[in-house]
C-alpha cells in the first residue's frame, strides 16, 4: 500500500458506557478506494465522523491527509470533501450558483473559481444544466452535482456517505463511472459507506466493521476466502428440521436468511444428490453459487446488512454548526 492519507490508531468513542467504537486499527492508501460496511450501530458513522472532525473521540489517535484530526482540525477539514446521505443542495439556486458559494465558503481565490467550477461541472458531466435550478435536477443529477461540489476545493480525501442510496440501478453505474473518474483526474483518495453489495466490488478494500470493531478487512477477493466452497440456498417448509438434520447428518451448520436456509459445502455439485437423499424433509427449492460480499457480511456478523432506517441529516446539521464556526 501506498503511504497512507488515513491513519487510525486504537479509536474508541464512548458515550456513557455506551462503546460507539473499541479500538480500531486502519491505514488507507493515498487514492485507494476504501469501503467501510457495517450493520446499523456497528460505529461506521462514529468513525467517519470522527475522521471528518465532526465529533471528538473519546481516545486514540487518528490523522487524515498527515493532520491529527483532534490537535488541527481546521486543517483536516481544508483538505477532505464531504457527500452526506441526504441531499444538502439548494434548489432554489442553479448548479453553478450552488459551486459558486461553495468555493466562496472555502476562499477559492476569484480569479481561478469560474476555472474550477466549469472544471467539476464537466467532470461530473452537468455543464449543459449549469444554469438549471437544481430544483429541475433528477436525484442522480443532483448527486453528480454533489460530487461536484465535494471535489470543487481540490480535497485530498472524499469522503462519501451513502453516495448512491435510492438511486436506480443505471444511474447508480453512472455515478461509479463519475467517481473512477474523479479519482483518476483528481489523484484523490475515496472513503465511503455503502449498503449495496455490488458497489462494495469496486473498493480497492473493504473495512467491516460491527459492534465497534473491524472484523475483516481486505480486497473483495481476499474476504471472500473467508466463506468456504460454495454457498447453497435450501427452500423447505420446515427450516428448523432441516437446519437440525443438516447438523446431526451432515455435520454442517445452516443460516436462515429470509425463510431460506444458507450453507457453506465444498463442491456444490456432490452436495446436492446428497441433500436430497439423506434429509427427510421436503425440499422446494436449491441454488448454488460462489461465494459473494453479501456472504462474507452474513458469516462475520451474523447478520444480512439493511439499508439504514435512520439518515445523516442530524450530522448534517451537525457539521453545519461546527464548521460554522460552533462549538465541537
Amino acid at each position: 500500500m501506498s503511504r497512507p492519507v488515513i491513519s487510525v490508531r486504537d479509536l474508541v468513542k464512548t458515550y456513557g458506557k455506551v462503546e460507539a467504537v473499541r479500538g480500531i486499527d486502519l491505514e488507507v492508501g493515498a487514492g485507494e478506494i476504501f469501503g467501510f460496511l457495517g450493520p446499523n450501530g456497528a460505529g461506521k458513522s462514529t468513525t467517519i465522523s470522527i475522521l471528518c472532525t465532526l465529533i471528538r473521540p473519546t481516545s486514540g489517535v487518528s490523522q487524515v491527509a498527515g493532520f491529527d484530526v483532534r490537535r488541527d482540525p481546521s486543517s483536516v477539514r481544508a483538505r477532505i470533501g464531504l457527500v452526506f446521505q441526504d441531499p444538502s443542495l439548494d434548489g432554489q439556486l442553479t448548479g453553478r450558483e450552488n459551486l459558486e458559494f461553495h468555493a466562496y465558503l472555502y476562499g477559492l481565490p476569484a480569479a481561478t473559481r469560474k476555472q474550477r467550477i466549469d472544471d467539476a461541472l464537466s467532470i461530473v458531466d452537468l455543464t449543459d444544466r449549469a444554469s438549471s435550478t437544481v430544483l429541475t435536477y433528477s436525484g442522480g443529477m443532483r448527486r453528480r452535482l454533489e460530487i461536484a461540489r465535494g471535489i470543487l476545493h481540490y480535497p485530498q480525501v472524499l469522503f462519501l456517505d451513502e453516495p448512491t442510496l435510492g438511486l436506480d440501478p443505471q444511474t447508480r453505474k453512472n455515478i461509479w463511472d463519475y467517481l473512477h473518474a474523479v479519482r483518476a483526474r483528481e489523484h484523490i483518495t475515496i472513503f465511503m459507506t455503502t449498503h449495496y453489495m455490488d458497489e462494495a466490488e469496486f473498493c480497492d478494500r473493504i473495512a467491516i466493521i460491527d459492534q465497534g470493531k473491524i472484523v475483516a478487512l481486505g480486497t473483495p477477493a481476499e474476504l471472500k476466502t473467508k466463506v468456504g466452497g460454495d454457498v447453497v440456498t435450501i427452500t423447505t417448509p420446515d427450516t428448523t428440521v432441516a437446519a437440525e438434520q443438516l447438523r446431526a447428518i451432515m455435520h454442517l451448520d445452516s443460516t436462515e436468511v429470509d425463510g431460506t436456509l444458507r450453507v457453506e459445502v465444498a463442491d456444490s455439485a456432490s452436495f446436492v444428490p446428497r441433500l436430497f437423499s439423506e434429509l427427510t424433509v421436503p425440499i422446494s427449492a436449491v441454488s448454488a453459487r460462489r461465494p459473494s460480499l453479501d456472504d462474507v457480511f452474513l458469516k462475520l456478523t451474523g447478520r444480512a446488512i439493511r439499508e439504514q432506517a435512520n439518515t445523516s441529516l442530524d450530522t448534517m446539521r451537525n457539521m453545519g454548526r461546527i464548521w460554522g464556526g460552533g462549538r465541537r
